[in-house]
């Protein structure tokens, strides 16, 4: 049995209307305590305009909308109040609710409580809170094909094929009487494993794509004091946000701001120039500079443009190791450098470097609308199936027991469904049966 439950849906502040939502098997029994009306017997979806009452005192006139289980949101019985847009009111309807048998709900309970009634699954739970908290149309758009469920139908096919080559490696183990079944031999495995590894690596590269949009990109700034880094970062974000002096060493800790390039947000952090210094403030700065170069998904290394190139430039340029990194020649006002990127920070001339951002991001235009994964976690097992997998090829070209690949296969197996929040004890007599006639 699922307990009512009930939170506020709204913005907790001062507004034109309010929702109070309750979810639960006894949802309407406790909402026919507290408003003018009886709802118990409501058996579809429903509009109601009446009053709520607390110990018969009047809280507020509501309109209330019923939803019959399991044509609701949550899959149970739910209840949207919609009240006027005080927090008294909402509250005092609230408290009115907890005394007539429900609950306060937890963080996220009534999506999870859909999940678990199997109206959506784990990539379209994910993706509510991800559209809520998007900030671009671009990632609003990536978060709405996820929760609309296009992106979980280009995981099932590789759920699909995965089983079926498990139900055929099975049914040859359990059933190898059979003759006129498909024979799960080397060949056979090294193939399926094979377009289904090509699959996912593209499902990798895709949800690489689809995290940065939705989430942006984090570049870090680096290179000597006194290069124009933080002009740079000033001439990027349109506002003077870190300050500028000839003072070599004047930025000593991490200046951040964000900016948008062609609908991507961008995270930039202005770092401290990094040099050998004896200034244990400096240094401090400089430690966090290098930090920052681990976390960057991108790197900007700026030079001095009207100096010459040094040692200690390259001992930078190295720091960054095999990171994504663009070298970029400052102060271009001064002088240009021949088959150099080169731009003037001072007077914003820096379209060069931005068209080279965009380009190192490596977007294409279909990737804003191609359905893809696109967080950490679901990349993560994307990742976790694709080693599975290739273990299950190394297996097989080894003349394995196909018994030994099929461990792999099943690790494999195991992480797309977790992508989707599906359990993954499955039962692969039933996958059997369903393909092949082995009880003719």
């Amino acid at each position: 049995m699922f307990e009512t439950i009930v939170a506020l849906a709204t913005p907790p502040m001062k507004g034109a209307l309010g929702i109070v939502r309750l979810s639960g098997d006894d949802c309407f029994e406790v909402v026919s305590k507290v408003f003018s009306k009886d709802i118990r017997k409501i058996d579809k979806r429903t509009l109601l305009v009446g009053t709520i009452r607390a110990q018969g005192e009047k809280i507020d006139d509501v309109v209330l909308a019923a939803y019959k289980g399991p044509k609701s949101f949550t899959g149970e019985d739910s209840v949207e109040i919609i009240c006027h847009g005080s927090m008294l009111v909402a509250n005092q309807i609230i408290e009115a609710l907890l005394q007539s048998g429900a609950r306060m709900a937890t963080n996220g309970e009534f999506s999870s409580r859909a999940f678990l009634h199997q109206k959506i699954d784990l990539v379209q739970a994910e993706s509510i809170n991800d559209l809520i908290n998007s900030t671009t149309n671009e990632s609003k758009k990536i978060s709405m094909m996820s929760l609309d469920g296009k992106v979980s139908s280009v995981v099932r096919p590789i759920k699909k094929s995965l089983a079926d080559l498990l139900s055929l490696i099975e049914v040859n183990i359990d059933y190898p009487e059979y003759e006129d079944i498909e024979v799960a031999n080397k060949n056979k495995i090294v193939k399926d494993v094979a377009d289904i590894n090509g699959k996912i690596v593209k499902m990798i590269g895709d949800a690489e794509k689809a995290r940065i949009i939705k989430e942006g990109l984090k570049i870090a700034i680096i290179g000597k004091p006194n290069v124009g880094k933080s002009s740079l970062l000033n001439a990027l974000l349109g506002q003077d946000k870190a300050i500028v002096t000839d003072i070599a060493g004047t930025t000593r800790d991490i200046v951040e701001g964000d900016f948008l390039l062609k609908g991507i947000v961008v995270h930039l952090l202005d770092t401290a120039g990094i040099r050998e210094s004896n200034n244990v403030v400096e240094s401090f700065g400089i430690e966090k500079s290098k930090k920052a170069i681990e976390e960057a998904d991108l790197i900007i290394v700026v030079l001095d443009g009207s100096r010459e190139f040094s040692k200690e430039d390259q001992d930078i340029i190295d720091l960054c190791g095999e990171k994504k990194t663009i070298i970029v020649n400052n102060k271009a006002d001064i002088i240009k450098k021949k088959n150099a990127l080169n731009i003037s920070a001072l007077h914003k001339d820096i379209e060069p470097l931005l068209n080279e951002m965009y380009k190192a991001i490596g977007l294409e235009e279909d990737s804003f609308f191609n359905p893809a994964l696109n967080n950490a976690r679901q990349i993560g097992l994307l990742k976790q199936a694709k080693e599975a997998l290739d273990k299950a090829k190394e297996d097989a070209l080894n003349d394995l027991p196909v018994e030994l690949i099929a461990v792999s296969l099943n690790i494999a197996y195991s992480a797309i469904l977790e992508i989707l929040g599906e359990s993954n004890q499955v039962d692969f007599s039933k996958e059997i049966f369903s393909r092949f006639c082995v009880g003719k």
